[in-house]
């Protein structure tokens, strides 16, 4: 990060936890703010002074009922990701996948291992929703292995790397945000499956340059629901898709699109007050 006057914006949760702050991280990545920093009961978020708009700040905030607040005030520019990245654990999910960065030391192996490096994007494995997206992909590793994967807002690209590790004959990881697309770029090849991850900057209308046999999409509720048609339209015959990144309480709402575009209920999980749900796509 250069020299250049930034806008620092200090928001205020109550209630306080680090799975939501990573929620808001990404809705403000669209901004574009390029840093974060979580300081309970703090999420700092920093953007150029050129790209600050208090208007669009508002708009987000307004939609999360946990923000208590929040203060923006001009600062000297700094790499505020590395206090962020130096605190990253390491994550095990089920005793079968473990996620770690390359600073950590001293991690067990279980059978599928992942490295990854933190750069701020969604999905290090701490929120809920990406915790039981692996979960169940670990459930359908018949339905993966020797398939054709879509991760849609892959983030970091865990679940993407984690379908190659499976077995996956090809996976497609696609994000809107271009800092997510590198990052997922980059995690492939260190994890050496980007042979078979492709990765991509753009969002759901790059689904129809192809069709996939399992498609997982851990993505704010509002874009699941917008984008549920082009995803019913990529899957094939057969198809599984797994979706996340929304509360238990909009099951319904995501249900009853999903089915009244003719998929199929396949089961939910539910992690504190988030949910995953699964549909197949009926032969």
């Amino acid at each position: 990060m250069n020299s250049f006057e930034y806008i620092e914006v200090a928001i205020r949760l109550d209630p306080f936890s680090e799975e939501m702050a990573e929620i808001l991280m990404a809705d403000l990545q669209e901004l574009p703010y390029d840093s974060f920093l979580v300081e309970e009961p703090f999420l700092k978020a920093y953007i150029p002074l050129s790209e600050y708009r208090a208007g669009d700040l508002k708009v987000i905030l307004s939609l999360y009922p946990e923000v208590a607040g929040y203060e923006a005030v001009p600062v000297q520019g700094q790499n505020w990701n590395q206090a962020w990245e130096d605190r990253f654990e390491p994550i095990v999910v089920d005793g079968k996948v473990t996620i770690k960065a390359s600073f950590n030391q001293d991690v067990p192996r279980t059978r599928f291992n992942i490295w990854i490096d933190p750069k701020m994007a969604f999905g290090t494995g701490y929120h809920q929703t990406t915790y039981m997206m692996m979960q169940r992909m670990l459930a359908l590793e018949q339905d993966i292995r020797g398939h054709v994967v879509l991760d849609m807002g892959c983030g970091t690209a865990i679940l993407g790397i984690l379908a190659a590790k499976m077995g996956a004959r090809r996976v497609f990881a696609v994000d809107i945000d271009a800092v997510a697309a590198r990052s997922a770029w980059g995690n492939a090849r260190w994890n050496r499956v980007g042979r078979r991850v492709e990765t991509a900057c753009g969002d759901a209308s790059l689904l129809q340059m192809g069709s996939y046999d399992v498609i997982l999409a851990n993505i704010h509720r509002n874009i699941i629901l917008e984008d549920l048609p082009t995803y019913v339209r990529s899957l094939r015959r057969g198809g599984r898709l797994l979706t996340s990144g929304f509360y238990a309480a909009d099951i319904p709402a995501v249900r009853e699109k999903a089915e009244s575009l003719g998929l199929s209920y396949a089961g939910e999980t539910i992690r504190e007050e988030w949910a995953c749900l699964e549909f197949e796509k009926k032969a």
